[in-house]
């Protein structure tokens, strides 16, 4: 590769090869920028810690175990081991695709300096990155969730306020709201609402899997009713000119449709167990000074923070500006919330950086794959790359090939959204999710697990895709 070539290489700048194979062209690829070998094969060995992160952390839980029976039996008090710790920290799913961002940066360097690592990472966009942080911040808080709680109530009351009325209102309700106040939102409020109306109540794990791999697929295809909110949608609206009345024309109806269905074929197949569960008691009121009750205007004001966020989406300036002014409200209102839980959504944002910064360097095996299928062959394909890249990125790459027919471009959107509920990588909003329910599939979602329980509704989600 000669001095000075940017980095990474555009997709224009590999040679054309009319006719070849797609094999014969990922290979001349290669040999134009061998560095894409060594990208992919760390991206790869990233993907695959997230499928033994659960085996992490089950380690350090037993390490932990051990050393703390030991320092009980010698009389001492226990403490946190450092090598517990460490391992923790490596079955930290949302730390992974970070972690493996230093070899990757060590290997840029290595092989063209320094100042090509700068540039890189300084070119990348971190914008929905830090929109997801603050959008969860926001999302988290008392007022947000007591509001979309009173707002949900008022269907699940239609089922007498059962869990599995709250269940089935919850995973219907909920992901269309994605559309709205983005999918990252829509799935804090998700996350929160189930884990204390439904996995607080200690379900099956069969159930608890269903449950996320159901909530995982409907957020990632509920944002699809609108052309302003989802990530995947965003990527294509702008280059491709279409507008929410297209969106929904071609997606919404099918995705809402799909969202109801897919719910409603698990609760009939889990219904005897849904109802057995006990009904969460009441949280007392009065008890402490975060039982208070929520002036209206105070609700206000934080929607309107909400509001100001989705609105400058792609204005990190803004949004960050606006969200330390809501820091400064929040702090001011504190006998009604307080935003406590900085490390979740700090958590995600690392997540999702480190996710653009290897998805930035996949282009070159991304592309020609997506632009040698037909429409059936294109949706299967883009749901399963989802599977192990952001949907937004297999959309955005979409965009990169020049004069693709409106079936295909349909196709790999349709397919890019069915297909990001089935790791905890498909969908931006995913890693939300994970942190928040991580606490009830002891610390780490088993990739495998979810994906059982996201298959059913992803096959839903297809067929109505798939069948107009």
């Amino acid at each position: 590769m000669s001095p000075g070539a940017p980095f990474p290489l555009p997709l224009s700048a590999y040679p054309e090869l009319p006719g070849a194979g797609l094999l014969t062209i990922l290979r001349s690829r290669l040999e134009a920028d061998p560095f894409n070998a060594v990208a992919t094969g760390i991206f790869l060995l990233a993907v695959l810690h997230t499928f033994f992160a659960s085996r992490f952390a089950s380690a350090a839980h037993a390490l932990q175990t051990r050393r703390d029976a030991g320092a009980v039996a010698a009389g001492r008090t226990p403490s946190p081991d450092v090598a517990a710790e460490l391992l923790h920290f490596l079955g930290e799913v949302e730390v992974v695709f970070g972690l493996w961002a230093v070899p990757l940066a060590i290997a840029i360097w290595m092989s063209r300096g320094w100042t090509t690592v700068t540039a890189y990472l300084d070119g990348v966009n971190y914008s929905e990155a830090l929109f997801v942080i603050v959008i969860m911040a926001l999302a988290s808080t008392r007022p947000i969730i007591e509001l979309a709680e009173a707002m949900l109530h008022k269907a699940a009351a239609l089922g007498d306020g059962t869990p599995a009325a709250w269940w089935l209102t919850i995973l219907t309700i909920a992901p269309l709201l994605g559309s709205l106040i983005t999918e990252p939102a829509a799935m804090t409020i998700a996350a929160l609402l189930l884990g204390r109306q439904f996995y607080d109540l200690q379900p099956s794990s069969v159930l608890k899997y269903a449950t996320l791999g159901l909530l995982f697929v409907n957020i990632s295809i509920g944002g699809t009713l609108t052309h302003f909110a989802a990530p995947p949608m965003l990527m294509v609206a702008r280059p491709w000119n279409w507008n929410t009345a297209f969106v929904f024309s071609h997606f919404g109806w099918r995705a809402a449709a799909a969202v109801v269905l897919s719910a409603l074929a698990y609760y009939a197949w889990f219904r005897k167990e849904l109802h057995s569960l006990a009904p969460a008691a009441p949280p007392p009121v009065g008890a402490t000074i975060v039982g208070r009750r929520i002036p209206a205007w105070v609700t206000a004001v934080y929607v309107a923070f909400m509001i100001w966020t989705v609105v400058n989406a792609h204005h990190p300036a803004l949004f960050v500006g606006g969200f330390l002014f809501f820091l400064g409200f929040d702090r001011a209102t504190a006998a009604y919330s307080t935003v406590e839980d900085v490390k979740t959504p700090l958590l995600v944002g690392f997540f999702l950086a480190g996710l653009v910064i290897h998805g930035g360097l996949q282009a070159w095996w991304i592309a020609p794959v997506l632009s040698r299928l037909d429409r059936v062959a294109l949706f299967a394909a883009a749901s399963i790359l989802t599977a192990f890249n952001d949907n937004a990125l297999i959309t955005y790459l979409a965009t990169l090939v020049p004069d693709l027919d409106l079936r295909l471009k349909l196709a790999v959107v349709a397919g890019a959204v069915t297909g990001g509920g089935l790791t905890v990588i498909g969908n931006a909003a995913n890693p939300a999710g994970q942190a928040l329910l991580g606490r009830f599939f002891d610390g780490a979602v088993r990739p495998v697990a979810l994906f059982a329980g996201a298959l059913i509704p992803t096959l839903i989600a297809a067929a109505l895709f798939l069948a107009f």
